[in-house]
């Protein structure tokens, strides 16, 4: 039998992102658990429609009007040791993961990294963003025409965020950016992130500007520029800064930036 596959999810008012990142799931293969930060948009109804159709539960996380992130990553941790499953991807609703190997899904990815023994897998950021030159894909098909992108990577291993059942897994020692387990074994095959980080200016701003983060989160490291992010101090990137996709497989991840835009 081939593993069971179940991507874990965090949202808060994802209303734009959610149906495409969950129906990538589903046409990859793989089922998904939603954990609903208490949005404040259509996020957990658009979400319910997929209820028993790839989709095995929503719960709501508290979020008493701060932004604390290692709170999500704990209880993701938890359900990796409870939800009945064979492998688990730690996922965010603005990306959209893939095989590199175009027709491959990434339930037939996982399963071959699975049999050869491997533990964990890699994916390689691509971060999409709007440009000088086409500065607003606010709307249902910003995956069709926001086609500019980045390969970002501050450090090596950045997204090691697939992994086999294990009987702990810790997320929270590397901000969400690794799955650290004993006798961890990372697969030599990489698979690809496309992250929508950002689909406008204004967009931004309500996604970043805000958002009021924990504090203590952002006194440790955290967050970085996000926890700083001034709307009026955007300057969006130039087209001729970017790499251009037409097609999934031209996608192209190597020499990846390891600053994001906002900080050139």
């Amino acid at each position: 039998m081939p593993p069971t596959i179940v991507a874990i999810l965090a949202a808060y008012n994802e209303e734009r992102f959610i149906a495409g990142c969950l129906e990538n799931l589903f046409a990859n293969g793989l089922e998904a658990y939603l954990c609903d930060n208490e949005s404040t948009d259509r996020t957990v109804a658009i979400a319910q429609a997929y209820l028993g159709h790839g989709l095995r539960g929503i719960e709501t996380i508290p979020r008493d009007g701060t932004y604390r992130w290692k709170q999500i990553l704990m209880r993701k941790e938890q359900l990796a040791a409870t939800l009945n499953a064979d492998w688990f991807l730690h996922v965010d609703p603005d990306e959209i993961l893939q095989s590199p190997r175009p027709g491959e899904t990434l339930a037939a990815a996982i399963t071959a990294a699975d049999g050869a023994g491997y533990s964990a897998i890699e994916f390689h950021e691509l971060t999409f963003v709007p440009t000088r030159e086409d500065p607003d894909h606010d709307h249902p098909r910003f995956r069709e025409t926001m086609r500019w992108y980045y390969p970002f990577a501050p450090r090596p291993l950045h997204h090691v965020i697939a992994w086999k059942r294990q009987p702990r897994v810790d997320l929270v020692s590397t901000g969400g950016h690794q799955a650290i387990f004993p006798g961890r074994l990372i697969s030599p095959d990489a698979m690809y992130l496309r992250h929508y980080m950002v689909l406008s200016g204004d967009q931004m701003r309500r996604k970043y500007e805000l958002r009021r983060y924990d504090e203590a989160e952002v006194r440790n490291g955290w967050h970085g520029w996000r926890a700083r992010f001034k709307a009026k101090n955007l300057r969006l990137p130039r087209q001729r800064d970017l790499r251009f996709t037409a097609t999934d497989a031209d996608l192209d991840a190597s020499s990846p930036r390891r600053k994001h835009f906002i900080e050139w």
